[in-house]
């Protein structure tokens, strides 16, 4: 008897934000397993900025995500039928697959998920899957920070962007946030050790940055663009560092593309290094850089907030948190009961 899944299909290009139309709850049959197939069973759907670009008409990194087709995220589930002498049954696999319950893959792509003692299943998926790697190689890899160094991190209450700053504290240097409110600004000073936090809703960010920098700016990690971007590059020292891992306030725009950085010439004027990243890139580190920040989770160096709507028929309307500032850390769809 064949078994039933639900799935989200993209429907239509949006014009801003998700809307009501842009992706549909479809159900229907899975097929039978061919040799080398799992069927999984998801537990966990990670929410990513990066799931809107993926629908977008933009010219991206990787294949999008086109009208009419499955929509894509990382997730892990539990294997519940097994063709695949790689994966038995009861194993937790992880991947980038559908937005749905169940789904039956040839498992290219996909790797045991394994279990971390002392840590629940959604924070070992949530922050070592995507949000902890991402902040790792960015700040440590590219950034390159110092002993002494001044850190600014946008978007600095998000997943990644709480945990820049935490890292950039454990590696000696100063971290500045910014954040969309007071709570969030707080929460970053007084639970995560930033050493300032910029609330950009209440105050000038270049006024107020300037302030929390009296020494310039080394490394600026970039989440988000627009003003943070250019107060940020007016104020980076003489061969500071600039890591672009998303530019999320244009995530949403339409129209005409939204101007460069006004301060660009400050790539000249301070002979900075500007370098984006996709973490996709450097899977070959993963073993190394998930070790590194499971032990600092266990230790109690890494603090962190997930966010986690129940219900796959929910999953649409959570991805518009990320762009509205409404989610309160690690964004995630808890789909199936763990066991």
């Amino acid at each position: 008897m064949s078994r039933i899944a639900r799935r989200w299909y993209f429907n239509a290009r949006p014009k801003a934000t998700i809307e009501g139309d842009t992706l549909v709850l479809r159900e229907e049959p899975l097929p039978a397993l061919r040799e080398g197939d799992i069927l999984v069973r998801t537990l966990y759907l990670s929410l990513d900025a990066t799931n809107r670009v993926w629908i977008s008409d933009w010219d991206i990194y990787m294949e999008p995500v086109h009208v009419g087709e499955p929509m894509r995220g990382f997730v892990v589930g539990e294997v519940v039928q097994s063709r695949n002498p790689a994966f038995a049954p009861g194993t937790l696999v992880a991947g980038l697959h559908t937005w749905s319950d169940y789904f039956v893959t040839d498992a290219q792509g996909f790797q045991s998920f394994a279990r971390v003692a002392g840590l629940p299943l959604a924070d070992t998926f949530g922050i070592l899957t995507v949000a902890g790697p991402t902040a790792h190689y960015g700040l440590l890899s590219v950034g390159q920070p110092k002993p002494g160094d001044t850190v600014v991190v946008t978007a600095a209450a998000g997943a990644v962007g709480s945990l820049v700053g935490q890292l950039a504290k454990l590696k000696g240097c100063r971290a500045v946030g910014i954040a969309g409110s007071r709570e969030k600004c707080r929460w970053l000073t007084d639970e995560l050790g930033f050493d300032a936090a910029v609330n950009y809703r209440a105050e000038p960010v270049l006024e107020c940055l300037r302030r929390c920098c009296p020494n310039g700016i080394d490394v600026h990690f970039e989440n988000v663009g627009g003003e943070a971007l250019d107060a940020g590059l007016t104020l980076m020292n003489n061969f500071g560092r600039v890591v672009v891992c998303g530019l999320i306030s244009t995530y949403n725009s339409t129209g005409t593309a939204a101007p460069g950085p006004y301060m660009f010439r400050n790539v000249i004027m301070r002979r900075l290094t500007v370098r984006g990243f996709v973490i996709l890139d450097h899977l070959d580190e993963y073993p190394r850089m998930t070790a590194e920040l499971a032990q600092w989770m266990l230790e109690g160096k890494l603090r962190y907030r997930l966010h986690i709507v129940d219900g796959l028929e929910n999953a649409a309307e959570a991805l518009n948190l990320l762009y509205t500032g409404g989610n309160e850390g690690k964004l995630m769809v808890r789909i199936g009961a763990e066991r």
